[in-house]
């Protein structure tokens, strides 16, 4: 006869009221019902419910999530190999941000200031010098570049730490939505490219959409800057540059 939902709402952790949404909008619906009209779930429903947790402890929204599960040719072990991939880089970034974190407090509580060293530490890849002399050479010592050396200069330990956070956040959801084929120019990849130019405005400079075109370009052509998107997925670069274009010429039409 299957599980009751008050059963599987005590092995998954979840609350019935949760199940009952999930049947609603359809995302995992109970493969049974009784002659009362009660929910009975298979151990099929039982297999995508884990799957939608998966899913969403790892970020997904439940609309996407839907998507995901119900492509077509995609079985579960395909499923839970590439949640395996996912949780892994999570795993990995997680241990080195608190790691940096730590640092970082221990910094703070000493009232000491970032040396370039420290800095680099924290952002693995990036190095803010690196960072300067690119804007001074795009932006020729203008008002972005001066912004971007004030608010960079004045950034503490903890500072650092939250933009790196943030940047590689907005760089894994590019590098999800190419790897789940939506297109640069799409609505998901566009908020992303939104939310990379807020990022920018926020920590470093007044980012413009002509600014953000720009930095586009130079994500594609310079290899400093192609390299690290280029590690974390191939064609991210330029899936990231279109998406940019795309965001800018949404908002300025």
């Amino acid at each position: 006869m299957g599980y009751s939902v008050g059963q599987v709402a005590r092995l998954a952790g979840v609350s019935v009221r949760t199940l009952h949404h999930y049947d609603n909008i359809g995302l995992m619906s109970p493969g049974q019902r009784t002659a009362a009209r009660y929910r009975r779930y298979s151990e099929a429903d039982l297999q995508r419910l884990q799957h939608v947790l998966f899913y969403r402890e790892l970020g997904f929204p439940l609309e996407e999530i839907a998507v995901i599960l119900d492509e077509s040719g995609t079985d579960a072990l395909t499923h839970l190999r590439r949640q395996h991939e996912l949780l892994m880089r999570r795993i990995s970034r997680l241990q080195t941000m608190a790691a940096a974190v730590e640092h970082a407090m221990e910094a703070h509580s000493m009232d000491i200031s970032l040396t370039p060293e420290e800095r680099f530490e924290i952002f693995g890849d990036f190095v803010p010098e690196a960072h300067d002399a690119q804007a001074r050479e795009r932006w020729g010592g203008g008002e972005a570049f001066a912004q971007s050396q004030r608010r960079m200069t004045a950034m503490t330990a903890a500072d650092w730490v939250r933009f790196k956070a943030e940047a590689a956040q907005t760089v894994e959801g590019f590098a999800r939505a190419l790897a789940e084929g939506l297109p640069a120019g799409g609505e998901r990849a566009m908020e992303l490219a939104e939310e990379h130019r807020a990022h920018i405005t926020r920590w470093c400079y007044d980012c413009s959409y002509d600014i953000h075109r720009g930095l586009g370009e130079m994500y594609v052509a310079d290899p400093r800057f192609s390299a690290g998107y280029e590690s974390a997925a191939t064609g991210l670069s330029v899936y990231i540059r279109d998406a940019i274009h795309a965001n800018a010429d949404r908002a300025q039409r």
